[in-house]
């Protein structure tokens, strides 16, 4: 079996998102015995079950009429999950309000709340904990270019 072109296969799955108000985080499609498509997906409102298992019947359909019904794949369709990193600017959006643990450029780490998000950055309010005395710090905006990583902070309080 040839190996799966990846451009190709990212040109099926931008077909296959369609209608849906979704965009592609990561796709990676191995080269190996048994090759494997991985698409994870994200939209502003984050992605839904049915909207996963849409593109996912789609897809698979397309890569059938390319590569034959018989063509040997694994097929993964899914959605960042909570512990992974946000890496397109366009995921920032929803988690106004939530706090992110920030990796800097400059090897700095901190972590704030996300006031606001915008193409070019992040606007965010730093708040330092000294033993009891919490200080909370002007906001500053960070330009994607300084973020060299970013999760969200989850909380179960």
């Amino acid at each position: 079996m040839a190996a799966y072109d990846r451009q190709l296969v990212h040109q099926m799955l931008l077909e296959a998102i369609g209608e849906f108000d979704l965009f592609i985080v990561e796709l990676a499609v191995s080269d190996s015995v048994q090759p494997k498509i991985t698409a994870t997906l994200d939209g502003p409102n984050g992605l839904g079950i049915n909207e996963c298992a849409k593109v996912s019947r789609r897809l698979n359909r397309r890569l059938e009429e390319t590569y034959g019904e018989d063509a040997q794949y694994s097929l993964e369709v899914g959605s960042p999950g909570a512990d992974q990193p946000l890496t397109d600017p366009r995921q920032f959006p929803r988690h106004v309000g939530r706090t992110l643990a920030l990796k800097l450029a400059d090897g700095t780490e901190k972590e704030a709340t996300l006031l606001a998000a915008t193409p070019e950055g992040l606007e965010v309010e730093e708040v330092i904990k000294v033993k009891t005395k919490k200080t909370t710090l002007p906001p500053v905006t960070l330009a994607f270019g300084d973020i060299k990583e970013a999760k969200v902070v989850i909380s179960f309080k």
